[in-house]
C-alpha cells in the first residue's frame, strides 16, 4: 500500500536542505507535503504512531521488545499535541502528511489531524534513518534516492516482530545501495546512532528478508542502483503501520511513509560516540 504520492520535499523546495526544523514545521502547516530527506539538515526525524490510551502500553511493550524497528524518543501524555523534541510544534499539524487508521484499515491521508484527534491518544515519536543519511553522506555513501528525487524504498519482510499484548506484525526495513567500497562505513556510521535504528539488519541478497523484487516496495519508491551496488537494509520506523495493520486496533494516526516530523534535536545527539 503507497498511498498519496507527494514529490521530495528537496525536489519542491531547492533550499529545503538549509532550513530550521521551526521553519519546515511551518510549511507542512501551511500544507507542504512529501517525504522529507534532506529537509533541515543536521536535525533529527522521527516517525509517529498515536494510539488510544487503552493500548499504550501494548505499543510501549511492542517497542521495547523490537528497539532496532521502534527506538523510541519521546512518548506523550494521553491527548498532549506537545512534545519535548520541538518546542512550539503541534503533533496534529507539524506533519507532511498523517494516515488515519480505523479497525486496522486506513481510512484517510491528511496534512491536518485536528479533526481526527482525541482526548485519548498517546503518541510515540521513533527514531528515523532519515537523521543518520547526513552521517552516511559525509563518509561519502552515496543517497540514491536523493539523488533521483524519490522517496527511499521500503519493504515488509518475513521477519516477525517480538509480539506484545495485542500487538503483533513484521518487521519493515528500508533500502539504501551502497557501493562496495562504502559498506563498512555505511555500518561503522549508522551503527554509532542506535536511537535511529542503527547498524543495518541485512546486507546483499534481498531473498534473505523474504523479499522478491526491489523494484516494487511495499512503501517508497522504487530506485535506481549502480551496477555493483549492494542493497542494504536498515530496520525502519513504518514498522508500528505494519503491526496496526496485523493487529487492527480500533484507532490509530500515523505519519505517511517517508514524511517525518522535524525535531529541534541535532543528530550528534544521539551519536553513542
Amino acid at each position: 500500500m503507497n498511498g498519496v504520492e507527494d514529490l521530495p520535499v528537496t525536489v519542491v523546495e531547492k533550499h529545503a536542505h538549509a532550513w530550521s526544523p521551526r521553519t519546515a514545521r511551518t510549511r507542512f502547516r501551511e500544507g507542504l507535503t512529501g517525504p522529507t530527506a534532506g529537509v533541515a539538515a543536521g536535525h533529527t526525524q522521527v516517525n509517529l504512531i498515536a494510539v488510544p490510551a487503552d493500548w499504550a502500553y501494548d505499543m510501549l511493550l511492542f517497542c521495547q521488545r523490537n528497539p532496532k524497528p521502534c527506538p523510541v524518543l519521546d512518548v506523550t501524555d494521553a491527548g498532549d499535541i506537545r512534545t519535548v523534541l520541538a518546542d512550539g510544534a503541534d503533533l496534529r499539524t507539524d506533519l507532511p502528511r498523517y494516515r488515519v487508521w480505523r479497525d486496522g484499515e486506513l481510512v484517510a491521508e491528511p496534512t491536518d489531524v485536528r479533526a481526527h484527534w482525541r482526548a485519548d491518544l498517546v503518541s510515540f515519536l521513533i527514531g528515523c534513518s532519515f537523521t543518520f543519511e547526513w552521517a552516511l553522506t559525509d563518509a561519502g555513501v552515496p543517497m540514491r534516492h536523493v539523488e533521483q528525487g524519490r522517496n527511499v524504498p521500503m519493504y515488509v519482510t518475513d521477519r516477525p516482530c517480538r509480539p506484545a499484548g495485542r500487538l503483533h506484525g513484521p518487521l519493515v526495513v528500508s533500502m539504501r545501495p551502497v557501493p562496495p567500497g562504502r559498506l563498512s562505513a555505511a555500518i561503522r556510521e549508522t551503527s554509532l546512532l542506535p536511537a535511529v535504528h542503527g547498524g543495518p539488519v541485512h546486507c546483499g541478497d534481498p531473498t534473505g528478508l523474504g523479499i522478491a523484487d526491489l523494484g516494487r516496495p511495499d512503501f517508497g519508491d522504487p530506485v535506481t542502483a549502480d551496477a555493483d551496488d549492494i542493497p542494504v537494509f536498515w530496520a525502519c520506523g513504518v514498522t508500528p503501520q505494519a503491526a496496526v495493520l496485523a493487529s487492527r486496533p480500533p484507532f490509530a494516526i500515523t505519519h505517511a511513509p517517508g514524511q517525518m516530523f522535524l525535531t529541534d534535536a541535532r543528530d550528534e545527539q544521539y551519536r553513542v560516540a
